[in-house]
């Protein structure tokens, strides 16, 4: 598989980097299987974080006695220095590694975060603290606001920048991805499948492939996903006329009013599920419905105790009316449940 040079890092990464949040739907076993058959398949950018469960403990167990030639990415959504060096120090005995190559502060999406990252006590002292001590090579950032990650890849304090990009959610390419390359910052693209919203991966990636200089990370959950994406970028196929029109079509379809399922809405008060309850015009195209009326029953069932407290709107990055969306799938639910006749 072809390298890409992830800026000023210099490190030469496989075209697309492994995401590791799906995985923790998997069994211990089908989830290290999954890794490994990645792996197989060339893959050597994996990226992972503090935050997402089973995942680095998974990961771990995967590469044990392969970390020669992987370039290992994690991250930590700590501000302060004490919390981000506890994450840190739980990251490397997860993944079993003495350093990791990439440690990115996650989701900075406010001033306010940057601030106290920045300032006196903050996040990033502990870092620079760390790689020099060798625990961390490089250190990233990722975030979904668009101006201050601009502003973010223009200072001099990062390496490597991860932000959503996908055929959708085009934004990046007019400020961000050309202030990135001005400053020699590695562009890791999250989303590549807008979140899951988007089925087509031959679409989705023959886009990305036009940007070889940007790395995608698509979440994965079983190996098959890996290598039919795999295929797509060694292709040498470009998008046809009648793709171009599917593209369009989906975007039309989609719009900007979407769940991406980064779940930074949550915590909800009421556990709610939100983004699962976000997304159920999506799983009602995908599932047959015995499945989607018994996944979707109880999550519809704890959102009727929402209590209208807001909490989910405030944290989300994309700004969305969840309440709104929440209550018109709550009623395509109870339509699509009312006329349902079992065969």
């Amino acid at each position: 598989m072809r390298r890409v040079r992830l800026g000023k890092t210099e490190l030469m990464v496989s075209e697309v980097g492994f995401g590791g949040i799906p995985i923790q739907r998997l069994t211990d076993e089908a989830a290290v299987e999954a890794v490994k058959r990645c792996l197989d398949l060339g893959i050597t950018f994996i990226d992972t974080a503090h935050g997402y469960g089973t995942s680095e403990e998974r990961i771990g167990r995967a590469i044990r006695g392969r970390r020669e030639g992987l370039i290992l990415a994690s991250k930590s959504p700590a501000r302060d220095g004490a919390t981000f060096g506890q994450h840190l120090a739980l990251s490397l005995e997860r993944l079993g590694v003495d350093v990791i190559d990439l440690y990115q502060f996650h989701n900075v999406s406010t001033q306010e975060q940057f601030d106290e990252i920045v300032g006196p006590g903050g996040a990033l002292e502990v870092a620079r603290e760390a790689q020099a001590a060798g625990k961390i090579k490089h250190i990233g950032v990722t975030s979904h606001s668009l101006e201050l990650a601009i502003m973010m890849a223009a200072s001099g304090l990062f390496e490597t920048m991860m932000f959503p990009l996908n055929f959708v959610t085009q934004e990046p390419l007019e400020r961000l991805i050309p202030t990135c390359r001005q400053h020699d910052v590695g562009f890791i693209a999250m989303k590549p499948m807008a979140g899951g919203m988007l089925e087509n991966a031959t679409i989705a990636f023959k886009w990305l492939r036009q940007y070889p200089d940007l790395v995608p990370i698509p979440g994965i959950e079983n190996a098959a996903e890996m290598e039919e994406i795999v295929a797509i970028m060694e292709s040498a196929e470009g998008l046809t006329d009648s793709e171009r029109a599917e593209m369009q079509r989906l975007a039309d379809e989609l719009g900007t009013e979407f769940c991406r399922r980064c779940d930074y809405c949550q915590p909800c008060p009421q556990e709610i599920p939100i983004s699962t309850l976000m997304n159920l015009k999506s799983f009602l195209k995908r599932f047959p419905p015995e499945r989607f009326f018994g996944m979707m029953g109880e999550v519809v069932a704890q959102a009727e105790d929402c209590e209208d407290c807001g909490a989910c709107e405030s944290r989300c990055p994309y700004r969305l009316p969840i309440r709104s969306i929440m209550r018109a799938n709550m009623a395509l639910y109870a339509e699509q449940r009312a006329n349902y006749r079992p065969a």
